[in-house]
């Protein structure tokens, strides 16, 4: 019976999900899960050159997988033909992976898969099988969008959110070293977690947020990075829309980090797994440690990007 009456909770949120007619799922290692069954895939190729979750779903789950490397502009080195239930999986790495891109990678092997995790809003292309993270772009605690003509013929029961929201709502009051051990807690609570429909509450928020302000502030923000350091990036980049970060690969990119962790300005090291497993004169392991993700996204103005600007400059100096 519903209940009537007492205490107020959290209000349905005024507005639209970016991508409400796409399939909301928990995460997106879980939408990865999706489609490996619904496509029934029995071999994934995969790029050193990106986090161990994925690796590790596919061995939980007992998938067979193999890697393969990446050029400088993050394409995949794979002159294999794919058998039947083989597939490619392919990370749009700081959204360089073009519409054009993605339209020839599909016309050349055909069995793709696309994870955008850093590329949200660049919209799927049809017949690709697509994958979005919420998380790596606004302040949830889950959730994934997944694009595809494959069913899942599984009831998915529905996430439940609620006791992920310390760290979210801790930063939103409170600076975000106070909660990092919460944020940390929340990853290892997810990689536990089976696959699972999105939940109300993430719907809910994911809901309410400007899009397209988030997608403006991102591009005018990036635009400025670029102006500003695209001299001293050894990277020649493509600008995406609604940037994930600005990548700036420099030289000994660890101290940098670290220096610049000092004035509180926090540059994650993306896949540090990538650093133990692939030799020091690889692209991926060069670029995992010295690619710098600038922030560039709807919190901060062109005022935090000056400031951000500087304290970079004088590391590379």
């Amino acid at each position: 019976m519903k209940e009537i009456g007492g205490y107020f909770g959290l209000d349905n949120l005024a507005g639209t999900e970016f991508y409400k007619d796409l399939i909301g799922l928990n995460t997106g290692r879980h939408a990865l899960l999706y489609l490996l069954k619904a496509r029934r895939i029995t071999k994934l190729h995969i790029p050193y050159y990106l986090c161990d979750s994925v690796s590790r779903q596919l061995v939980k789950y007992g998938y067979e997988f193999e890697y393969y490397h990446v050029d400088q502009e993050f394409q995949p080195i794979f002159d294999e033909e794919l058998a039947p239930g083989e597939y490619l999986y392919i990370v749009n790495f700081y959204g360089q992976i073009t519409e054009e891109k993605t339209q020839a990678l599909k016309q050349h092997y055909g069995q793709v898969i696309l994870d955008h995790s850093q590329a949200f809003f660049q919209k799927p292309l049809p017949g690709v099988d697509t994958i979005y993270s919420c998380r790596k772009f606004f302040g949830v605690p889950d959730g994934s969008y997944l694009a595809t003509d494959a069913i899942l013929h599984e009831t998915l029961e529905q996430d439940i959110s609620k006791d992920r929201m310390k760290h979210i709502l801790g930063r939103y009051e409170a600076p975000a070293s106070e909660y990092y051990h919460d944020f940390h807690s929340n990853d290892g609570v997810l990689d536990e977690t089976p696959l699972l429909a999105m939940s109300k509450l993430t719907r809910n928020l994911m809901g309410a947020i400007d899009y397209d302000k988030s997608c403006r502030i991102r591009n005018e923000n990036y635009a400025y990075l670029e102006q500003q350091l695209g001299a001293d990036n050894q990277m020649n980049l493509t600008k995406p829309e609604g940037a994930f970060a600005y990548p700036l690969l420099v030289e000994d990119g660890i101290p940098i980090r670290n220096k610049l962790a000092q004035q509180k300005i926090y540059i994650p090291l993306l896949w540090p797994n990538v650093l133990d497993d692939c030799p020091e004169d690889s692209i991926e392991y060069q670029y995992a440690a010295n690619i710098l993700p600038l922030p560039c996204d709807q919190r901060y103005n062109l005022e935090d990007m000056a400031y951000m600007v500087e304290m970079v400059k004088k590391q590379l100096m």
